[in-house]
């Protein structure tokens, strides 16, 4: 299950995190966001232990969707300790996804 990330918890959850980590930036009005929720969702339960899975709501969420320059959404933002390494803007595929999780994992 992915977990929610709000500005007062991204900093402990995502930058501390000792596994790879994907922040899905999304909000409940956008049709796009909603089109990726269940392949977001379906990686997170697949690749449990592996990488951490979040979703941090825009709406709620003001400071870190300003701080990484969220623009349009949904934004997959991929971090490796502490570090943002990759950025998906848009809607995208499944395999689009796991490929950049996995090489953040053998990485």
């Amino acid at each position: 299950m992915s977990q929610i990330v709000t500005d007062d918890n991204f900093n402990t959850v995502v930058l501390k995190s000792t596994i790879p980590v994907l922040v899905d930036f999304w909000a409940a009005w956008c049709g796009p966001c909603r089109q990726i929720a269940p392949i977001v969702d379906e990686i997170s339960r697949e690749m449990e232990g592996q990488v951490l899975v979040c979703k941090c709501d825009v709406d709620t969420a003001t400071e870190v969707p300003a701080k990484y320059m969220i623009r349009s959404i949904p934004t997959l933002l991929f971090f490796r300790n502490g570090e943002l390494v990759h950025k998906i803007v848009g809607a995208t595929n499944k395999q689009t996804i796991e490929d950049k999780l996995k090489s953040l994992i053998t990485e």
